[in-house]
Parts: C-alpha cells; structure tokens; sequence
C-alpha cells in the first residue's frame, strides 16, 4: 500500500520531532516522510507529517499560523528561556495583577522583534545556536520579525513564591514562544520562563485531527491508516481552487502554460493556486505569472497508476 497524505500526530513529550519521524518511518515501513515544523522535545501537540508525494508541499503548509497553549512563570529565569536549563535569576515574591498581565500580552498582539535564543536550532557561522550553548557560548544574535495574531490569557495561579500564567498564541512561523514568555516578564519587570507548550494547530491542522503513535501503528496493522490521512489538496486549502477543462488538464499535466482564461474562475492576480480537472481530480499547484500572465506548473500530482 502506497501512503500518501498528512498524517496528524499527536507528539509526546520527551520525543524530538526527528525521533517521531524516525518512529513512524519504522511503523509505516516507508522512507519519504517529512514534518512541517520543529518541536522541542518536551513540547506537545500537533506534528503534521507528510508522507509520499505530500512531502512536496511541506514548504507551503509551513508558511501558515500556528497555535500554542503555553505557561509561563513569573519570578523565575533560566539559561534556556525554559525548566530544562539552569537558574539564573529569581525573586522572593510576584506582585502582579490579572489585569497587569492581560495589558501586557495584548502589547505583544501585532508585529513584534525576537532575538533567537540561544538554545535554538538556527544557525551563526554554520553551527547551530545550541551547539554553542552547550559549549558555554554565547554569540550575538540578529533579531527577526514574527506576528502574533492572536494573544489572550487563560488562568493565572501562584506556584510557591511564583506566578503561572497560561496563555493562548496565534503566531506566523519562525515564533519562538519561549522567548516570547521571556519577553512578556520583562515587560512586567520580572525574570520570567516558559513551563509548558503545546501545539495546538499548525497548518490549519488541530488536535482533534490527530492520532498518538499507539493509534497510528494499531491503525497500520489493520491495513486502515490511509483512511485518517488528510488528503494532499486539503492540507493545503488556503491556496485559491481553479479547474480546467479535461483537454486543457491534459497539457496541463505534460507542463504546458495555460491561460488564465482557460481555467474558471479566471485567475486574476499573481500567485499560487490549486488545479484540479472537471472531475474534481487535483492535478496540482499552479501560479499565475506577473509578467507573463499565463498559468505555469509548479509542483504537478500525477494520477497514480
């Protein structure tokens, strides 16, 4: 059986996202599978894996938001913005109020800059930032710019001298929440360090989509996994849907350019989209080209034989 789709895994702590792949390439007995996104190992939640020809649109799946659950305490700071590392600050007591927090993360909604931590996967100079770290390096960092849609706090209780604060994030790709956890202390004049994390959306894709290892190997033995794959079209359903004539699918597929008028509704601006034949068959990604006007294949699904 050929597997082809995004399979939705619930990913559990103490996992790297490679060990999940790694995992499910032993389960599902095949080679072509890859992630759309990078989780730490003690985060949680929705790990969307594409399998077969699906690995072919992880670039696109990976330019949507993202959503995380996070808790962050106030009165505490460790060298890795998170439990896992060293303390390097802390306080004897938190004094702040619900409204104080909430002002504060709604500060953050927008355009905002990050600097990379240094326990990160990015790299400076061809090393990792967490190689260095663990070397006990520190180098300098460039800040980017990422965008938090959505920001809203969900509870808030005392943890011994600390203060836990969960709270819900809506971000683009490239967010580092620890950081963000960090930086919301700051803002209220105090260490701070993230707790917990768990994905709970990632490419459209929510937890209810998803199945925990022990689901996907149960399903596999039972021959029923290709069931619970979402199909490749729907894991990337933000692209606009076109469709073509049977005759123009035809050289569609063979790579040929189309009209814009060829296809219905007419494409009117530059850009991506997703072709499918009168039948409702997907042929693939297509972009309308700016200077040309025409419609050019990018990435085309070849029915399977």
């Amino acid at each position: 059986m050929n597997l082809e789709g995004v399979l939705a895994v619930d990913k559990p702590a103490g996992m790297t996202s490679h060990d999940v792949v790694a995992r499910t390439r032993r389960i599902l007995k095949m080679k072509r599978i890859g992630h759309t996104g990078t989780l730490d190992p003690e985060v949680t939640g929705v790990l969307p894996l594409c399998l077969g020809r699906a690995t072919r649109v992880v670039e696109y799946m990976q330019e949507l938001p993202k959503e995380y659950e996070a808790t962050l305490r106030l009165g505490l700071a460790t060298d890795t913005e998170d439990l896992t590392g060293q303390i390097i600050q802390q306080v004897d007591q938190v004094n702040v109020t619900a409204e104080e927090v909430k002002q504060v993360l709604n500060s953050f909604q927008g355009l905002i800059s990050q600097v990379p931590p240094m326990y990160s996967a990015v790299k400076v100079d061809g090393k990792r930032l967490y190689e260095l770290a663990r070397e006990g390096k520190t180098v300098e960092r460039k800040s980017r710019e990422v965008t938090i849609y959505e920001i809203e706090m969900k509870g808030m209780e005392s943890s011994g001298p600390f203060l836990d604060v969960s709270f819900r994030a809506l971000c683009s790709k490239g967010t580092y929440i620890r950081t963000l956890c960090v930086d919301i202390g700051r803002a209220l004049g105090l260490p701070s360090t993230m707790v917990k994390l768990t994905r709970t959306m990632s490419a459209g894709i929510t937890a209810q989509d998803c199945l925990t290892l022990e689901q996907i190997e149960q399903l596999m033995q039972a021959g029923e996994l290709q069931k619970h794959l979402i199909p490749v079209d729907h894991a990337i359903r933000h692209l606009p849907a076109h469709t073509v004539s049977e005759e123009k699918a035809a050289a569609a597929v063979q790579g040929q350019r189309l009209s814009s008028r060829a296809v219905a509704p007419e494409v009117h601006t530059p850009g991506c989209i997703r072709l499918y034949n009168s039948a409702g068959l997907f042929l693939g990604i297509f972009e309308k080209q700016e200077e040309t006007g025409a419609i050019a294949p990018v990435k085309v699904f070849l029915p399977e034989t």
